[in-house]
């Protein structure tokens, strides 16, 4: 989904707009409550607008109306390790009604700094692993939420990887140790894939743009060298450098759906943007009374296959037909 850079004022207000839209039959709300919203990407990357835009909606057709019913503070950590923890205890000290932390660290920084405020986490590995819920059915405490993905997942990708690319016989999975807590857990993923996929992982930690380019140069010394990108909102962050170290390595590579929209070969994920809308429906029953602790965690219930072809083409790679088949979005 792109979306096109607001300012400021046109960001903050577009869950005013939602007055203009039909309200639920809910009653309104007597007072103001407040929201405080941690994200990982910077205030003007078009992911972060459009998880902006897909939960106003959503919040605007519970009733829900910026400046009239609800205020909501965001804090934008951009990738960075150290903001997270700052802007979590910024917003704790907001004392607001809810706190909504999109991607793990967001929500491992806000569950640090409070266990009174309800969260509601989006775009979170294996909660229960990670140790944030005790369970899915009954999360417990004050958190809960919309999960992303398991262990499982990222085996799929590495089988995906070795259909597109059936010369890859080691892997390196990129992931920054700052801001992927989870990675050890999604690499058990990968290791317990790869036998039988006749592959070798290596786990990589970058933590800025000259380290993903020693990672990606190590990978490529010597021949069936490939790339598993972890969900990590520093790989996100740093999507372009990773992407056109790749590209002078000629190494193939899976990550979320912007890596092959950006250039990339292929990704394997769920509806982030709709995890978002999804969030919406949580927020509003605790503000309306509900205890996080007795709201059941969330996991997607569908994934999308992206492939783009000219990246395949130019790594001298002719995805199977098999593969073209089940592909929902194709880049030519």
């Amino acid at each position: 989904m792109r979306v096109r850079s607001l300012g400021r004022r046109e960001f903050i207000t577009v869950l005013g707009g939602a007055a203009a839209w039909p309200l639920a039959s809910k009653a309104q709300p007597e007072r103001i409550r407040r929201l405080g919203w941690l994200m990982p990407f910077p205030e003007n990357d078009p992911r972060t607008q459009a998880y902006v835009m897909a939960f106003a909606q959503a919040l605007g057709s519970l009733g829900w109306v910026e400046g009239k019913s609800i205020r909501i503070d965001y804090r934008f950590a951009a990738g960075n390790s150290a903001l997270f923890k700052t802007y979590a205890q910024e917003l704790v000290n907001l004392a607001p009604d809810a706190i909504l932390a999109s991607t793990g660290p967001a929500a491992f920084a806000v569950q640090e700094q409070t266990r009174t405020i309800p969260i509601v986490f989006v775009l979170v590995p294996d909660p229960v692993g990670l140790g944030l819920v005790r369970s899915l059915a009954r999360p417990g405490g004050n958190i809960t939420g919309f999960s992303s993905y398991d262990a499982a997942i990222m085996g799929k990708w590495a089988q995906l990887l070795k259909e597109v690319a059936p010369r890859v016989t080691r892997v390196s999975v990129i992931f920054n140790p700052n801001t992927a807590p989870h990675a050890p857990f999604l690499n058990r993923g990968i290791e317990a894939a790869a036998p039988s996929l006749g592959v070798t992982v290596t786990p990589a930690p970058v933590h800025d743009d000259t380290t993903i380019e020693e990672a990606v140069a190590a990978g490529a010394r010597e021949p069936g060298g490939g790339l598993i990108i972890l969900p990590d909102s520093f790989n996100e962050t740093h999507r372009n450098a990773i992407i056109a170290s790749a590209a002078r390595y000629r190494l193939p590579l899976i990550g979320t759906p912007q890596f092959p929209r950006d250039g990339g070969l292929i990704s394997y994920w769920f509806d982030p943007v709709d995890a978002h809308a999804q969030a919406a429906s949580y927020i509003d029953r605790i503000l309306r009374g509900a205890n996080p602790a007795d709201l059941p965690v969330q996991q997607p219930t569908r994934y999308s296959l992206i492939i783009n072809l000219k990246t395949a083409e130019a790594l001298g790679l002719t995805v199977p037909q098999n593969v073209l088949l089940l592909a929902d979005e194709v880049i030519e």
